[in-house]
């Protein structure tokens, strides 16, 4: 009985904090209220409180479900690709799954950081985590890649798939994210092919020069 219990509650807790995901990705942080999520979940209101007594907690606890997801995610590409290169591919190659999402409502990862920089209270510094974790993990592949400047590479790569994932959101075509993708993953071709960083934009060839000159 005490196993079923503790599954039920477990069950109760994860509904919350991915319906509270859920809510935070379409509406923000202030716009969501505890009632709102307890509704998407199916849990009675009060309920809520027995998991997370403030938003706060909730939030962070949201953060904190983000964070595992892409430590796993980080884990299976370093489990299943025996090079960097490919790696860093393969984390291009899992944003190219979610171009609906990310011009509907735009970048979960994003998004969430960059709500949680308007909040106090230590909720601000949770983003700050999210974002180096991802960064720090980018920073590796590049290193190991033989990239000596591994943490612009990574900064750039991430600015690029953000910037990507905004234009699009704006939009609201997904075929621009899809297209910027492609685009990156030629980019980071060209990058770990030499040691010099290239432009994100290539230079125009430069002019003739006139003849008899």
């Amino acid at each position: 009985m005490t196993d079923s219990r503790t599954t039920q509650a477990r069950g109760k807790r994860r509904r919350l904090i991915e319906s509270a995901g859920e809510l935070l990705h379409r509406q923000g942080v202030a716009h969501t209220t505890l009632a709102q999520v307890a509704e998407a979940a199916h849990v009675p209101p009060g309920n809520v409180y027995y998991y997370f007594k403030t938003k706060d907690e909730l939030v962070q606890a949201v953060v904190d479900y983000r964070a595992a997801q892409v430590h796993q995610v980080f884990s299976t590409f370093d489990a299943m690709e025996a090079t960097p290169s490919a790696r860093l591919r393969s984390f291009l190659h899992n944003w190219s799954d979610i171009p609906d999402l990310i011009a509907s409502q735009g970048c979960p990862i994003g998004g969430l950081c960059a709500e949680l920089g308007k909040q106090d209270g230590g909720l601000e510094t949770k983003g700050t985590e999210l974002m180096q974790g991802i960064l720090g993990w980018l920073t590796d592949q590049f290193r190991l890649a033989g990239r000596a400047d591994a943490r612009e590479c990574a900064i750039a790569l991430f600015s690029g798939v953000q910037g990507g994932a905004l234009i699009a959101n704006t939009l609201r075509d997904p075929d621009v994210f899809a297209a910027h993708l492609r685009y990156l993953e030629q980019w980071l071709d060209r990058l770990i092919e030499t040691t010099d960083p290239p432009d994100l934009v290539a230079p125009p060839n430069p002019p003739a020069e006139p003849a008899g000159t």
